[in-house]
């Protein structure tokens, strides 16, 4: 592996983890009240959790097509977002973040691979570093939309 391509692995690492301009999950959520979860903020179309829970099923979506060739994404856009504005319990909660934070460490093990440009085969030309890519564009807006929400609501 080349020095370059070394450097874009780290970087794209990097990018998953929250990247040097936006911040990542784990700081978006540290002490967010479990009572704000569920509030819709005036003329705001989601909840943090319906943030957190369409995180969670876009990023796993995502990982398992680069994975799986059978794997049957969820129909677009009603299959990605929870109609619940708030968690069943606390359970539903930490466990919707630990499959983020499980899903997000696989997809960098396979960017870690190195096999960063080679076509998916059961793709229409998407790649790893394509998908990686997505993995942390899509996040860091969502991310950002919960951090807005916080704010809004007093609690940032």
């Amino acid at each position: 592996m080349s020095n370059e391509h070394g450097i874009l692995i780290d970087e794209l690492i990097h990018l998953l983890n929250g990247g040097n301009a936006h911040a990542d999950l784990k700081k978006a959520l540290t002490g967010l009240p479990a009572n704000i979860r569920g509030v819709k903020v005036d003329k705001l179309p989601y909840s943090i959790w319906q943030l957190v829970e369409h995180i969670r099923i876009a990023q796993w979506d995502m990982l398992e097509f680069c994975k799986d060739g059978n794997h049957q994404s969820p129909n677009w856009p009603d299959g990605y977002w929870p109609k619940e504005t708030n968690p069943a319990n606390d359970e539903a909660w930490n466990q919707t973040v630990k499959q983020i934070n499980q899903d997000r460490d696989e997809l960098i093990g396979l960017v870690k691979k190195g096999d960063l440009f080679t076509k998916i085969p059961h793709g229409d030309g998407q790649n790893i570093l394509r998908e990686a890519l997505q993995v942390a564009d899509h996040n860091a807006y969502h991310i950002a939309e919960i951090i807005v929400i916080r704010r809004l609501l007093g609690a940032w």
